[in-house]
This record gives structure tokens, sequence and C-alpha cells, in this order.
């Protein structure tokens, strides 16, 4: 039959659960009824076409919503890329399961392959899993994100949080797409050509009068005893921030950060000194391992804590990270060798990289606790206006 207004109009089931009509003029162009649920009368245009020796059968659009002519035209582009071979049915299961493979799907994947330090593997899933980063791009299948896409993510990122983070985000996302490349999830890397946002070098060191400070301004709360024990210590802040009581050994009288933890991927060991005793005894012990936070990876109030501690404060921007890098600055500054201030940090560079790590396996144990004790009496000096006085530990 010709397929017009008119003749799909009388067509009916008449008892049958199902019928497709073939439009004469154009063959394969069929207008289908079929019985649904509840009986509804179910429309729909489609085109049919044979390939490797099978019929195949591609749904153009509900008959309510498609014209007559809208239809004919789908139909015929789909006849015609039958007629030159290619299996458009084919192509859309395929296209449709693509698009079931949206970037948020595949991190979970990508995270559960990629070997890396346990504290890196962290940060990239923050990166690749919080919304705030990357979730406008998180329901789009992986392989139609594109470099727009991927610019107009960096650029908010940038705006919110900073050049750095936004440098640091665009790393990890290329690594992520590198991986769905070499998988064949995706054709290309999105972030390629993109804006590498720069990151400015952080030389910022607190001179003494900015370090007592902020040590005076410092709370009876977990953020207070958290940024204290960051001057102390020299450690970064989610080494402090996710301290547990199972890391410390009062007979040894010592706290080790255990590899699972570290950035670097080994453990660090460092001494209680009586300035970090007498603030980690003020800790309420709980049921909990954690000493603070309520989470079960420690502390995570950073921004709410650091806006409080700055309303105490009149000084220049700082970062927690500078109380780091000041730590090491002023050891420096107080004759401690340049590989024990490295031990101190946990870092695995310089005099302990290359060849030396491989010969070299002390931990300088004797020569960090002289060091932290130097440190410790610095700051008490700073903070209680007495003079610095030295005592040199046992063998």
């Amino acid at each position: 039959m010709n397929l017009t207004a008119k003749s799909i109009a009388k067509l009916a089931l008449d008892g049958r659960d199902d019928l497709i009509a073939f439009d004469d003029a154009l063959p394969g162009f069929g207008y289908r009824l079929r019985k649904g649920a509840g009986g509804k009368l179910l429309k729909s245009f489609v085109a049919q076409y044979r390939h490797a020796g099978a019929t195949r059968r591609v749904l153009l659009g509900p008959g309510e919503t498609l014209s007559l002519e809208q239809a004919r035209r789908a139909a015929r582009k789909v006849l015609a890329k039958a007629a030159l071979g290619e299996d458009v049915q084919a192509t859309r299961n395929e296209r449709r399961a693509r698009d079931r493979q949206t970037m948020r799907s595949l991190v979970d994947d990508y995270l559960a392959a990629k070997e890396c330090a346990p504290k890196t593997l962290r940060e990239v899933t923050r990166y690749l899993t919080d919304p705030g980063y990357f979730g406008t791009l998180h329901r789009l299948p992986v392989d139609k994100v594109t470099r727009k896409d991927v610019a107009a993510a960096l650029v908010a990122i940038a705006r919110e949080r900073g050049n750095t983070t936004a440098a640091v985000a665009r790393g990890v996302l290329s690594a992520f797409f590198s991986w769905a490349l070499q998988m064949g999830l995706a054709d290309s890397n999105p972030v390629v050509g993109t804006v590498r946002h720069e990151i400015k070098s952080r030389d910022r060191v607190l001179d003494d009068d900015e370090l007592a400070a902020i040590w005076k301004a410092c709370g009876d709360d977990d953020f207070g005893r958290i940024v204290r024990l960051l001057v102390l210590t020299a450690c970064r802040r989610s080494e402090i921030g996710g301290m547990r009581w199972s890391e410390f050994d009062g007979e040894a009288g010592t706290w080790t950060l255990p590899a699972e933890r570290s950035k670097t991927g080994h453990a660090l060991t460092l001494p209680l000194l009586p300035a970090m005793m007498e603030i980690l005894t003020a800790v309420p012990r709980g049921e909990r391992d954690q000493l603070f936070g309520d989470r079960a990876d420690g502390f995570t109030q950073w921004s709410a804590g650091k806006r409080e501690l700055d309303g105490k404060l009149e000084i220049a921007a700082w970062r927690l990270h500078d109380l780091r890098r000041g730590a090491a600055s002023k050891l420096g500054d107080l004759g401690t060798p340049p590989h024990v201030v490295e031990e101190i940090l946990g870092h695995r560079s310089g005099s302990k990289s290359g060849i030396a790590a491989v010969y070299n396996k002390s931990n300088y144990r004797r020569e960090v606790a002289q060091a932290l004790a130097l440190w410790h009496d610095h700051i008490k000096s700073l903070t209680s206006g007495g003079k610095r006085k030295v005592i040199a530990l046992r063998k």
C-alpha cells in the first residue's frame, strides 16, 4: 500500500498484536501498530533492510511525533546507508552502549587499574569523583567529551579554586583520558590543547612574629591543635589531620606515619617531644581511632577552620603548607643539615635519591630528634617569650 495520512489513519490491528504496513513507493519504509502494556495502541515509523543475510529493523520514531514526510526522509537516509553496506541498527546499538559509558561510570575502572602511592590515589580519586571539579563531564559519554567541555571545566576550577588546583586537575584528567584512549574507549584525549594554567612558585616563609601570632591565635579545638602540630612537625596537613591513636608508641615515645598515609609511600617515625605531648594529651580520647574530625579519614573542615583562624590574625595571606616550608627553612637557619631536614619532611630526594637511596638506609633517628628538639625550643621561645635552651639528647 501507499503510505499516506489517510491510509495510515485507516489501519487497525483487528485482533492482532502487531502489524507493519510497508510503503509501495519506498520499499522498506513502514508504519507499525502493536499492542502495548494494558492494551495501549503503540504507533511508530520503521525502516527495514537486510544485512549479511538477516533482516534488520530500525525505529525511526513515534507515529504521534513524526509527520509522514519527516519519517519518509529519515527512512531514505537509513535505507541509503543500508544499500551501501552499513548495518544501521548495529551502529545504533553500539552508540547506545557507548552512551552508557559515561566518564563517571569509567572512573572506577580507571582507579582500580591505577598503580600509585595510596596518598596519590586518594588525590586522583578526589579530582575525578568530586562534582566540584569535573562534575559537568560526569554524565557525558567518554568519547563525546570535547576540548570545549574540558576547557570550560578548567576555567571554572581556576576561578573557584586557583590556578594551581586547575593545573593539577588538568594533569589528572589528561591521565584518565590517556587510559581511555589506550583501552579503546575514546578516540582522542580532549585535554590536549587546553590552556595550561600557570603555577606560581610558592616561596612564602612566615617570619617569627607571624609564626608566633598564628600559634597564639589557635583555639583549643581540632583545627587549633592540628595547626600547632603542623608547626612542630613540619608534616603535611593530611598527615596530621588523619592521625590515629594506633600510630603512637608510648613505650618508644614515637609517632609513626604509616606508608599508606604518606604521600611518598614511605613510613616516617618522629619522636614525641614535650611540646607535642602537651597538645596530644589535651585531645579527647573516644572510641574512634582517629584523633581529629568526624570522618573515617580524619579532619576535613580545612576551609572553615582556616577562615576562623584568619579572622583572628592581622598578617599577609598565607597557607597551611607555608608552615611546612617555613619549618624546613628555619631548621636550616638553625644549623640542621639538609639530609636531616629531608628526613623530617619525609622526602625521598636530594641526599636520599638515586644511588644514595640504595646504599644509605639510615633514618638519622638521633639527628632528627636533636633537630626537632631545637625547633621545639625555638617555637617555645617565640610563643612564651623565654630564652632558648637546648639540651643535647643522650645516646
